[in-house]
């Protein structure tokens, strides 16, 4: 059966709602740049080689998460995770 004839996959929400819910994250790793970046600047380092460093540790926090919202158990528990670090870490920058 196809798409036109009512065949569901159950694992097309889980995806959409880790892509969508991967969103959020995006504001996230970016406020943890500027504030590490500053922090970084602050103490002496290069800004270029702080924005670089900080760049590179977003892609490796991003991906985990992004990869955790296919695996975990609850989407609700997703979505708390990536909701609520995302406006902590707005009201912290």
């Amino acid at each position: 059966m196809g798409w036109a004839t009512g065949w569901h996959n159950p694992g097309s929400g889980r995806g959409a709602r880790a892509v969508i819910g991967g969103r959020p994250r995006f504001p996230t790793c970016a406020d943890i740049c500027a504030i590490g970046v500053a922090g970084l600047v602050a103490l002496g380092v290069d800004f270029h080689e702080a924005k670089t460093a900080l760049l590179l540790l977003a892609f490796l926090v991003f991906l985990p998460l992004f990869l955790w919202a296919f695996a975990a158990a609850s989407l609700a528990r997703v979505w708390a995770a990536l909701g609520g670090g995302a406006v902590f870490m707005t009201a912290a920058a």
